[in-house]
């Protein structure tokens, strides 16, 4: 769901955006409380990082506020910064204080679950929010439709081929998965592993060497395995399934930095800096997943819970806990301006320098 441009300098860029992501992060982790200045809250929100995407801080953070604020009940959001630990302790924090929801982004499934089972231990309901606690003891899950997240991916990147004219030229085709860790990075990967697979073994399409590799949703790892990647296959990749916008960047910075041409390249999360490679015909598209409407249907299933009110929505179970999936939408030069109607995007975010030019 978070992105760098990673040109000639991708560690300076990456860790300058890191600094920007933190500061913002840490100002976003304040409590949330009702007008009375009680200390004690209803809900508590756990965001996983800054990292593998900055959508949650960008996005999930002041959509979840908002919500809860506009209901007037008592939160608070914050964020782990990719530490499980510092996760299992601000839930522990959030309990202390009176929580009687955790919305759970979780880090791994090991911390998932311990995180789970303390807050049920202690009374409390869990949402999973975003990505799946396999097995744990959680009430809801809300997401998206995620093998879909990566159907989108793999029809854009055939649409990207086809308008490039190499589709029925046993294209090589490279794969930056996400973190293997991430039970929402194997969801994306089943998706577009139930299109391209069935091309590798009809030999229309020929998998890269050393071409299919998870990334930890690292942009900088991203970057070195692509480097990598081109010097096994001789700089001859034709088209790459990047999971998200950030290792689209990583792969467009590595194409760049060894003087090749534009080749099809999915992405994930529709950032204003992914947007802006699209829109440069860097990037084929990416998968815009709403969070203003993920983080208000996380929200309403929680302040639902906490006035003792039926949760609305429930359109599926996964892995028998009671889920919300919501729909995503593929990206294009075509459609882009939708997320400026949405207001997931200001146009400003994305039409400025020297991509001004290419906005309608």
């Amino acid at each position: 769901m978070k992105e760098r441009s990673l040109l000639r300098r991708p560690i300076a860029v990456a860790v300058a955006l890191a600094v920007v992501g933190l500061v913002a992060t840490t100002a976003s982790a304040r409590i949330n409380s009702p007008s009375s200045g009680s200390a004690s809250i209803k809900a508590c929100a756990l965001l996983p990082d800054t990292k593998s995407s900055t959508r949650y801080t960008l996005f999930d953070a002041p959509y979840l506020k908002a919500a809860f604020r506009k209901a007037n009940v008592a939160a608070t959001v914050v964020n782990a910064l990719g530490d499980a630990q510092k996760q299992l302790s601000q839930a522990q924090q959030c309990l202390a204080q009176g929580a009687k929801v955790i919305l759970l982004d979780q880090l791994n499934p090991a911390s998932g679950k311990a995180i789970t089972s303390l807050a049920v231990s202690r009374g409390a309901k869990v949402i999973d929010y975003d990505r799946l606690v396999v097995g744990s003891k959680a009430s809801y899950y809300v997401s998206f439709d995620n093998p879909g997240v990566g159907r989108l991916q793999a029809r854009g990147l055939i649409a990207g081929l086809k308008a490039k004219g190499t589709y029925s030229k046993h294209p090589v085709i490279a794969e930056l998965n996400g973190d293997v860790k991430d039970n929402n990075a194997l969801l994306f990967k089943k998706g577009y592993d139930s299109i391209l697979k069935p091309l590798y073994r009809k030999g229309v399409f020929k998998k890269a060497k050393a071409g299919d590799q998870y990334t930890d949703w690292d942009p900088i790892k991203g970057r070195q395995i692509f480097d990598q990647m081109l010097a096994r296959n001789n700089n001859k990749i034709n088209g790459v399934l990047a999971a998200n916008d950030g290792l689209a960047g990583a792969v467009i910075a590595s194409l760049k930095a060894h003087g090749l041409k534009k080749i099809p390249l999915t992405g994930q999360d529709a950032t204003p800096t992914g947007v802006q490679f699209i829109l440069a015909g860097w990037q084929t598209g990416t998968v815009y997943k709403s969070v203003r409407k993920e983080a208000n249907a996380a929200a309403a299933a929680a302040i639902a819970i906490i006035k003792g009110k039926p949760v609305k929505g429930v359109n599926a179970k996964v892995s028998g806990i009671k889920s919300i999936l919501l729909t995503p939408v593929w990206i294009t030069k075509k459609n882009y301006t939708l997320l400026f109607k949405d207001g997931f995007l200001k146009k400003g975010q994305v039409c400025k320098g020297i991509y001004k030019k290419y906005c309608k």
